[in-house]
């Protein structure tokens, strides 16, 4: 633990050698604002809900039916249950690093963390086997049903769990777990005498596997990273009914043009070849990812970051394939493209990988939990219709406490607990700031460390202050990220503007700093309107409201008397903002001048002459926008992203 009192490491720890442009903070603290509030309510509502939810789920259940405490049958027929456990384990982890954690409910949670890993040792074969679905359905069998078995992935979580407790704890228990799991694949994989030559269904053992070589100097586990990134895309998975593209078995890696099938699948590979890339330097692997980086965000992703357009099969669809009332934009993907977006952020320098972190992250992540946090969407759409009928399916688009497949609700909690590692980068000789928030942050800079205090309430105001506390003699630079949206931004240091302006994303600011000085940047927030590329046809003749980082939606509980449907907006008319602290919270709405379509005249028949559909009557209306992470909290109902013009 450092002085601070926040763990050193958070989700990835590079090693010396690692080939990487910034590194992370060394230590790191949100204290204020939008995410500190979120974090509360993941420490104090999600995390301790999380027990009790794997209890009634059954996912304990499981692991105490394998470990033969308990009879009776296996509960759900999903394969992946003991990775939701894994991902909570991952959320308690970085939540009892958490200073603001009182006491009753730190050692509360670590005496679950003690009663999971007293049952996963009991659960945890000879051989280190351990996977409660395969014990219990399938006993003796061994990596067969790789291509819909999970068992790597829920491996993989669970070494990102052992890990993490690690870095907080100083926890070994659950890593000798999970040591013994990796040692088991690292024997059982390859393509030598007796070796299963294969990879999993569903990728996330990459990434784990070279955190685990990072945190223990195993370089075996590095080798198996690099054999399963190796073999992917070869086939070994077969058909099956969505077609090899779907777990992006179709292409080897490095010759693969475009982002292809299952979205989480797909960017949980990327992460970790990118992770397999810094720790072999292996510059065919990050061409391949930046392409199909590029391709995905072109043409993709939508206006929140999220990305997936199919819900058959989760995944990405065509090249501007884009609906908003079927969009899944599932939460899992959101928090996968943060992980791989925050990772070629490190390896590259550039600072579009931190604008579509930021935009994921406020949008397509932050919408996935209800602002009380007992609730969850699986699905984020941009659109539900007036009259919506949901399917029952996991939720469909209503917030629920838990889900059937409940992947999503224990990554949002990792995540959040983690967030703090996601804000300050550094380099040799510089400080590269790339996400505001509240807090106090520290990197090794210059041959030394230095700290800054940072204070603003943004995303609802565009000044950010950041104040120097202590840092190396002589100069270095502070980078501080200008988004691509905030055209006009200016920063002044100790009072006096700065001449010049950013460039490739940062404004760098090199000098020989002294302990005090404080830097102001202001990023302006008028609010604007946003119009899609032309190819995506759903979208065309309509725009977003943006405002900051932050897309607007239009709910119909706050349209009372109107369907949206019927709505559009006038685009000629100024966009105008207003803070209120009501029933979201504090947050900045938008209000937009329009109008109310002229409905046909009652028939039979729902289309007429071009002619009279442009000219049918309207009635002017006032259109009231608000944050789309905050849709869904006040009542079941219509919303819409992007909206009709008059």
């Amino acid at each position: 633990m450092t002085e601070t009192g926040r763990a050193s490491a958070g989700p990835i720890r590079l090693t010396s050698s690692s080939v990487v442009a910034l590194r992370p903070a060394t230590q790191a603290r949100i204290t204020g604002g939008l995410w500190a509030g979120r974090r509360a309510v993941n420490r104090d509502v999600c995390v301790p809900q999380g027990w009790d939810r794997l209890h009634e789920a059954g996912n304990f259940h499981n692991l105490e039916l394998a470990a033969a405490r308990v009879t009776g049958d296996y509960v759900n027929d999903l394969p992946f249950l003991d990775s939701d456990l894994y991902k909570w384990l991952e959320g308690v982890a970085w939540t009892l690093d958490d200073p603001d954690l009182a006491q009753a409910p730190a050692e509360e949670l670590l005496r679950r963390v003690a009663e999971s890993t007293e049952l996963l040792t009991a659960v945890q074969q000879e051989d280190g086997y351990l996977n409660s679905h395969f014990q219990v359905r399938f006993p003796g069998e061994r990596f067969v049903q790789l291509p819909w078995g999970h068992e790597l992935y829920c491996a993989g979580h669970l070494i990102q769990a052992a890990v993490a407790l690690h870095r907080s704890t100083g926890d070994e228990q659950l890593l000798g777990i999970a040591r013994r799991v990796a040692d088991l694949a690292v024997r059982a994989f390859g393509t030598g005498a007796g070796q299963v030559d294969g990879v999993c269904g569903h990728p996330e053992i990459e990434t784990a596997l070279v955190e685990l070589y990072r945190e223990t100097g195993e370089r075996s586990y590095l080798d198996l990273a690099v054999y399963f990134v190796d073999r992917r895309g070869h086939g070994l998975l077969g058909d099956d009914k969505f077609g090899r593209h779907y777990w992006q078995d179709h292409l080897p890696v490095r010759e693969a043009p475009s982002a292809e099938g299952h979205a989480v699948r797909q960017l949980y590979l990327l992460a970790g070849v990118v992770d397999v890339y810094a720790e072999t330097g292996d510059a065919s692997l990050l061409a391949a990812v930046e392409r199909i980086w590029s391709e995905m965000v072109a043409t993709k992703t939508y206006l929140t970051g999220g990305v997936g357009a199919h819900h058959r099969d989760e995944a990405f669809g065509d090249p501007y394939e884009l609906p908003n009332e079927r969009s899944y934009c599932e939460t899992c993907a959101a928090i996968a493209s943060i992980h791989l977006s925050w990772r070629l952020l490190m390896v590259t320098g550039e600072a579009k990988y931190a604008d579509l972190l930021e935009r994921t992250l406020y949008n397509g992540f932050l919408a996935g939990l209800s602002l009380d946090g007992e609730r969850y969407i699986y699905a984020n759409p941009l659109q539900v219709r007036d009259g919506h009928v949901s399917s029952g399916d996991d939720g469909d688009y209503v917030r629920v406490p838990w889900f059937r497949c409940a992947c999503c609700p224990p990554n949002v909690m990792r995540l959040l607990g983690s967030l703090e590692h996601y804000v300050l980068l550094s380099d040799e000789r510089s400080l590269a700031l790339h996400q505001y928030m509240t807090g106090t942050f520290a990197a090794a800079v210059a041959g030394g460390e230095a700290r800054l205090s940072v204070s603003t309430d943004y995303p609802w105001d565009g000044a950010v202050r950041v104040r120097v506390e202590d840092g190396p003699d002589g100069p270095w630079a502070l980078a501080l990220r200008v988004p691509g949206w905030a055209g006009g931004a200016t920063v002044a240091v100790n009072g006096q503007p700065v001449e010049g302006s950013p460039a490739e994303g940062w404004w760098r600011l090199e000098r020989t700093w002294a302990a005090g000085d404080e830097v102001v940047l202001h990023l302006p927030l008028e609010p604007r309107l946003t119009a899609a590329d032309p190819r995506l046809d759903v979208d065309r003749g309509s725009v977003a409201v943006e405002r900051g980082p932050l897309v607007y939606c239009l709910e119909g509980v706050d349209h009372d008397g109107h369907r949206l449907d019927d709505l559009v907006l006038r685009p000629d008319q100024p966009l105008e903002s207003a803070a209120e602290d009501g029933e979201l919270g504090p947050v900045v709405r938008v209000r937009a001048a329009g109008a109310v379509r002229g409905r046909p005249a009652p028939g039979w028949w729902p289309y007429g002459s071009a002619a009279a559909v442009a000219a049918d009557a309207r009635e002017s209306a006032t259109l009231s926008a608000v944050p789309y992470f905050a849709w869904g909290n006040r009542a079941e109902g219509a919303m819409r992203v992007w909206v009709p013009t008059a």
